[in-house]
């Protein structure tokens, strides 16, 4: 009779432990994203001290290691995440590498999903916040929300984010906001199309070049300052 009894108690334990590590870390649409860059990880292990990149499509589409020839970088950029998604990996992405540079671009998807800009302005201070307590003489370069042909209609919300963002990095000596937004307008304040491949969401090769101009001149400024 007691083993029987004993029996439900211990499936009960079971499910709460299998509960407990499934809260944790739940099964997500990226896992396998993840996993792929895990696989990566073992194979080639990236160095400390590098620069992570980090990030929805636009990092993942980025030719990092074209752009930087004379830098350490890495791409852990995933198409369609949101920062919560980047914040739910953070460790797999970005901790674990202990990079003295981590260059973000997350949110652009955010507002797409309807996310108010005060909840995507949290979300992005989270992984500030959470990179510098773990790497606290890591320094971050934000890449602003892009504004975009295909969500122009957006871009008040999105400027909204990026205002905050860089207002925070003149108070924060390890945050740089890298203004990769303005050269995308023209002389009307409107983005150029040929910045952008036919979806009229991501870059073109063009626009790339822009990007890689002003992420440069940053890293220049962070080297000076080390």
């Amino acid at each position: 009779m007691k083993r029987l009894i004993a029996l439900p108690a211990l499936l009960c334990t079971a499910l709460l432990i299998a509960s407990s590590a499934y809260a944790e870390k739940p099964e997500s649409r990226w896992t396998g994203s993840i996993e792929a860059f895990e696989t990566q990880d073992a194979k080639e292990p990236f160095a400390k001290n590098g620069i992570v990149f980090v990030g929805s499509s636009s990092v993942r589409m980025w030719d990092t290691d074209r752009s930087f020839p004379e830098r350490e970088v890495l791409n852990r950029g995933f198409g369609g995440s949101q920062t919560s998604d980047v914040l739910q990996f953070l460790d797999e992405l970005v901790l674990k590498h202990e990079p003295s540079v981590v260059v973000f671009y997350c949110g652009d998807n955010d507002i797409a999903a309807k996310k108010t800009p005060a909840r995507v302005k949290k979300d992005i201070h989270t992984f500030f916040n959470r990179v510098h307590e773990h790497l606290p003489e890591t320094s971050i370069v934000y890449i602003p929300i892009k504004p975009s042909v295909s969500r122009w209609k957006m871009w008040e919300d999105m400027s909204e984010v990026n205002q905050a963002v860089e207002k925070s990095a003149k108070e924060k000596s390890w945050l740089y906001y890298c203004d990769t937004a303005t050269p995308l307008l023209d002389n009307a304040g409107k983005p150029m199309p040929k910045l952008f491949k036919s979806d009229g969401l991501h870059l073109s090769d063009q626009g790339y070049a822009l990007w890689n101009e002003q992420v440069e001149k940053t890293l220049q400024q962070i080297d000076q300052k080390d």
